[in-house]
């Protein structure tokens, strides 16, 4: 390691040489100063991966809602069947809330 010299003799033959030898080794530790940094860093992971799954129940939502616009469905008792099994038409849910007339006006006569 370092240098090898023989420098040129006065009649400049070629036997005279320089050969330079540099070893090194470097080592760095990285030691963050701030932790906000790192709890920074996992809250955007954490929307990240909020919007992710948001994007997939809404692709997911949109295609079981095509499926059953065109006439299908996901057989029952399929190893699938329980991504389309909360996705039902608005009509479906409408008819089940709003009372029907025969109950209000049952209702309204014994009172």
């Amino acid at each position: 390691m370092g240098n090898h010299v023989k420098p040129f003799d006065g009649d400049m033959s070629s036997e005279g040489y320089t050969m330079n030898e540099n070893w090194g080794v470097q080592l760095n530790f990285m030691v963050p100063l701030d932790g906000s940094i790192t709890e920074q860093c996992k809250a955007i992971g954490r929307r990240q991966m909020e919007k992710m799954r948001l994007d997939y129940e809404l692709v997911r939502i949109k295609e079981c809602a095509n499926l059953q616009s065109k006439g299908f469905t996901l057989r029952p008792g399929s190893r699938l069947e329980h991504i389309c099994h909360d996705v039902v038409p608005i009509s479906a849910v409408t008819k089940k809330e709003l009372p029907s007339p025969v109950s209000s006006e049952s209702s309204s006569k014994s009172e």
